[in-house]
């Protein structure tokens, strides 16, 4: 039965990051669904039902650079959420140590460290300087 089963998924998109948050949001809604009573419950059964056959028929197709590209553009979007959080991480770990300044011209943010009283910052993507106490 397995190799039946890997023979037909021979040249299928198979699971994917993307596949595999579909299907967790997909059993989010649904127990969403189940909680909330009424329209808006039907409402999310039918957007996870949806949801759970977008994924199936991602998982099943064998058009494999099309999934692939939408599976980039996920992964994409996806980093760009997490990396905000880890920035945002990494700051609060290192507010002890460092102070961080935005580039008034280029709106970089610069980490400077602190108790060094008042400084001249460059910034090192546009090379103007601003004067603030560190």
């Amino acid at each position: 039965m397995r190799q039946r089963i890997a023979r037909f998924m021979i040249g299928r998109n198979g699971q994917d990051q993307l596949n595999i948050f579909l299907m967790v949001l997909c059993l989010v809604l649904i127990v969403l669904g189940g909680i909330i009573r009424g329209g808006i419950g039907s409402f999310l059964n039918g957007v996870a039902l949806a949801l759970l056959i977008l994924s199936w028929v991602r998982m099943l197709s064998k058009n494999l650079a099309r999934r692939q590209a939408e599976n980039a553009r996920y992964l994409r979007r996806r980093y760009q959420v997490t990396g905000w959080f880890r920035r945002q991480k990494t700051r609060w770990d290192q507010r002890r140590d460092y102070r961080f300044f935005t580039c008034p011209s280029c709106h970089t943010t610069l980490r400077v460290p602190k108790g060094r009283g008042k400084i001249r910052i460059v910034c090192r993507k546009c090379g103007s300087s601003f004067t603030r106490k560190s």
